[in-house]
């Protein structure tokens, strides 16, 4: 099993830190008290979770001062543990807590925010030379993605490409990213011998083929969706899905969703295709 121990100062970006890891496959615990981190490893261990992650901070309260002993005795039993360590400066960390006005785990009445922050520091002061350091000061939470799953040395899986088609009647699906409007195309539906059919079948496909226009609309989503995916890739992006509608979402839609499928399944390979209006 890999051990991937997040710890740091409240702010730092620590949940960022946490979400890259479990978006990376990683099996995520946040604030977990000290004292169950032997019988959680154990547990996840014998379920056959290899790589873990926890995010331990201030909060765990006085049992945070037993960690060094409990990390002591699971490198002894040969564990691959690494230890992240996330700070920010002070001016930072009150912005980031006057933004979001959230209440600082220390805070308790009687201190003011900079007191709360500069008690964290006395209390996680010892696990600041044990862990590699990654200042978020001036880092986005993009970048400070990047920094975590580089740190942990995991490739990323991929962005997955999802062409869906639909019928703009019904509505356009909530979760596209990109929009092709393909009511303009020759429509199979007025023609009483494709009507039963779909761009699935062999007759609309022919159909389809025969026109120059579905051609250059093809070939001009093709190339736009080709320009700007690796920018979208560069974004660490888990999923990109390009909807693709027409009137009755089961004809000139279905078959250009399912052509540019192929097309980018034979180049990009992580590639979904999904028809709304076919259920499918």
């Amino acid at each position: 099993m890999q051990l991937v121990l997040i710890t740091g100062l409240s702010g730092s970006g620590k949940s960022v830190a946490l979400n890259a890891l479990e978006d990376a496959g990683y099996y995520c615990v946040d604030n977990l008290p000290v004292s169950l981190v032997p019988d959680l490893v154990k547990c996840l261990e014998q379920a056959g979770h290899l790589r873990v992650a926890l995010s331990i901070d201030v909060r765990s309260g006085q049992t945070l001062e037993t960690l060094p002993q409990q990390l002591a005795l699971l490198r002894a039993a040969d564990m691959d543990i690494k230890i992240l360590f996330l700070d920010a400066k002070n001016d930072t960390l009150i912005q980031r807590f006057s933004e979001t006005r959230r209440r600082h785990p220390l805070a308790d009445g009687q201190r003011t925010l900079p007191e709360s922050i500069a008690r964290e520091r006395e209390i996680l002061e010892q696990f600041a030379n044990l862990s590699h350091h990654i200042d978020t000061s001036e880092l986005s939470p993009h970048a400070l993605r990047n920094w975590v799953r580089e740190f942990v040395q995991v490739p990323t899986a991929g962005l997955t490409l999802l062409f869906e088609s639909f019928a703009y009647k019904h509505g356009v699906p909530l979760d596209t990213d990109m929009v092709f409007d393909v009511r303009c195309l020759p429509n199979p539906h007025y023609d009483p011998r494709l009507r039963p059919y779909t761009g699935r079948d062999a007759p609309v496909v022919q159909f389809l083929e025969r026109d120059e226009g579905v051609a250059k609309m093809l070939a001009d989503i093709r190339r736009f969706i080709e320009e700007w995916l690796p920018c979208f890739d560069h974004d660490s992006r888990s999923y990109l899905s390009v909807g693709i509608g027409c009137t009755g979402g089961r004809h000139r839609s279905v078959y250009l969703a399912e052509t540019l499928g192929s097309y980018f399944r034979a180049r990009h390979g992580r590639v979904l295709v999904r028809h709304r209006e076919l259920a499918t």
